[in-house]
């Protein structure tokens, strides 16, 4: 009986390990809310198999198979869709912006200023006023850009424009549309686009190539 549960446990533990390679995720830190939830599903539906020496593999492996499915089809609908991204993994939030706290935007996620300065500690910073930009990352991670240094805020990704981010710095679609027009590049042909020191940079597809 023993050597049946130990066999179920390799297998599951290869299968479960086959599945998160394909979900493309490789660390701990990576997992957003949504991964998070995915991986505690699949821990306990993993368990319902090895209860016992006469329990399936199939009660185990049917399910953790259309979780793994349902994953990888959000995580490429999201690709697609920012609007979608932003709902399934929500978004970046500017906690501390030219060394001032955005405390509108703390109490919206219910970030406190212990939780700032026991992130600020653990990256070596003693005070907030030594801080420039401080963004809070959608795993929970804390970025932080000291000195003179300014935040590069994202406009465009994979083609798509970020109008959250356009409202942040002052900034409209149209303004954004015409200095693409300027610079004679097609929104669907950039690859990547960002604002910093009252500059715009824009990476397109081509210079993938």
């Amino acid at each position: 009986m023993y050597i049946v549960i130990i066999l179920k446990t390799i297998f599951l533990y290869l299968f479960i390990m086959v599945g998160f390679r394909i979900m493309g995720k490789k660390e701990v830190g990576q997992l957003n809310v949504i991964d998070l939830i995915v991986s505690i599903l699949i821990a306990e539906l993993a368990a319902l198999s090895l209860e016992t020496a006469e329990q399936s593999l199939l009660k185990s492996i049917v399910p953790i198979t259309t979780l793994i499915l349902i994953q990888i089809s959000l995580s490429y609908w999201s690709l697609k869709d920012s609007k979608v991204r932003t709902i399934l993994e929500g978004r970046p939030t500017i906690i501390i912006k030219d060394g001032k706290l955005n405390f509108s935007a703390m109490a919206k996620i219910r970030y406190s200023l212990d939780d700032l300065i026991l992130q600020l500690r653990e990256k070596g910073y003693q005070s907030i006023e030594e801080v420039s930009f401080a963004i809070l990352e959608n795993n929970g991670s804390l970025s932080v850009f000291e000195g003179t240094h300014e935040y590069p805020m994202p406009l465009i990704l994979d083609g798509v424009i970020d109008e959250v981010v356009l409202g942040e710095i002052g900034k409209d679609k149209g303004w954004l549309m015409r200095l693409l027009d300027r610079k004679k590049v097609r929104l669907e042909n950039v690859f990547y686009a960002f604002y910093t020191k009252k500059k715009t940079f824009i990476i397109t597809q081509d210079e993938l190539e």
